[in-house]
């Protein structure tokens, strides 16, 4: 792993070249300032990791961040601050916008401990990351890929947090794509629901979906089988009828269903998706409110449709136990959750100290790479005598 510190400060530059060699990493260059890192890259200077501070003179560690994105940099990126946690997430959330990779930030003193952590999410972030990272597919490759049954479904358990049990799953679609390899659903969705799509793209995943759940109810496992929504795909007053009738030709319950929503873009006329959404819950579908707290999943989307599931976002669960700004925004949406009699369920959830926070907290349901990643839907019955012995050897239930 090659890095590149940037520090005005001698002292912090040597402290983290002394930890770094502690971890075994001692391909390290040091330079001062935004400016000299950018030159050294544009000399053809490549690294794996950088690790910036923000408060510097001349070019500040902002708008480092703001000039790293033209440098053509393709690693990660870590950011080191002695300054306010809330400055240091708003940098954050601004290299995130831009496209780059962060693994996380660190604050001044840097702890070993904190700092081989962040370093740890590396080999988790490269493992995960797609081939295709970067392809664009066009609408007609899509169209192509529908029509041959190139859509394959993956699923990620999800769990009661009192008794370990399996409650759910979520389906995942990917494109197995015949060049390209798997192809994750952050490369086709945006074209699926651009170019019209996203109707035929959701039903595929619908019909795929309940064939596995028959073959779960058959084998014994009664859960909840999730399945994602767009907004887009509420635009067809039909929807629920051909929910209903996909459910009946697989003789799987409707009650047994959640339908996950994320409204990707606000809705002008609302009056079709409360139509279909009212009629899918008055034929006993579940509805779930997806990625609550972020983009247009509001209060006042709670306040309006009928959804009885609340998944809080992986972005204010993960490290909540450690966050007091986190744990108060979990503890806030589980609440609301709890008030409107909704059912909670907490994405993200990577470690044990997520697991037990969230139980402490009285949420519901988990999911995450904790419990477990996606999956082949064939693999669960597999999966869950796993996740039995890994509940009794950690005693998260009791």
């Amino acid at each position: 792993m090659k890095i590149l510190l940037i520090d005005d400060e001698v002292f912090a530059l040597k402290l983290l070249i002394h930890q770094l060699a502690g971890l075994g990493l001692r391909e390290v260059t040091p330079v001062s300032g935004g400016a000299e890192a950018l030159a050294l890259i544009a000399r053809g200077g490549r690294f794996d990791v950088i690790l910036s501070d923000l408060q510097m003179p001349g070019m500040d560690g902002v708008e480092f961040v703001r000039a790293l994105t033209q440098s053509g940099y393709d690693g990660e990126l870590v950011l080191v601050s002695g300054e306010d946690k809330r400055i240091l997430k708003t940098a954050e959330q601004l290299a995130r916008a831009h496209g780059l990779r962060v693994l996380g930030r660190l604050r001044k003193p840097v702890a070993p401990e904190r700092l081989a952590e962040v370093l740890a999410h590396r080999a988790d972030a490269v493992a995960s990351r797609p081939r295709t990272e970067g392809r664009c597919y066009g609408p007609d490759e899509l169209r192509q890929a529908i029509a041959a049954g190139e859509l394959v479904c993956h699923c990620q358990p999800k769990v009661s947090l009192a008794s370990g049990a399996l409650t759910g799953v979520e389906i995942l679609v990917r494109w197995q794509h015949p060049a390209d390899g798997l192809v994750f659903p952050d490369r086709f969705i945006s074209v699926a629901e651009e170019h019209g799509l996203i109707d035929d793209l959701t039903r595929a995943v619908l019909r795929d979906a309940l064939r596995q759940a028959r073959l779960w109810f058959d084998a014994g496992h009664e859960m909840h089988v999730a399945v994602n929504v767009s907004m887009d795909n509420l635009e067809n007053l039909d929807f629920p009828d051909y929910v209903a009738a996909a459910a009946q030709e697989m003789d799987v319950s409707l009650s047994s269903m959640v339908l996950e929503v994320t409204e990707s873009r606000l809705m002008k006329d609302m009056r079709a998706p409360l139509d279909i959404l009212a009629r899918l819950r008055l034929k006993r579908v579940d509805l779930s409110i997806d990625d609550f707290g972020t983009g247009h999943s509001s209060l006042a989307q709670l306040r309006d449709l009928p959804f009885n599931e609340l998944k809080i976002d992986r972005s204010f669960v993960r490290g909540a136990c450690r966050d007091a700004q986190l744990a108060a925004i979990c503890d806030a949406s589980l609440d609301i959750a709890r008030k409107l009699g909704m059912r909670s369920v907490a994405e993200g959830v990577e470690d044990v100290d997520d697991w037990n926070f969230l139980r402490a907290h009285g949420c519901d349901i988990a999911q995450g790479y904790f419990i477990a990643r996606p999956m082949p839907m064939a693999a669960l019955a597999d999966w869950l005598p796993e996740w039995k012995r890994h509940c009794i050897e950690l005693g998260l239930v009791k």
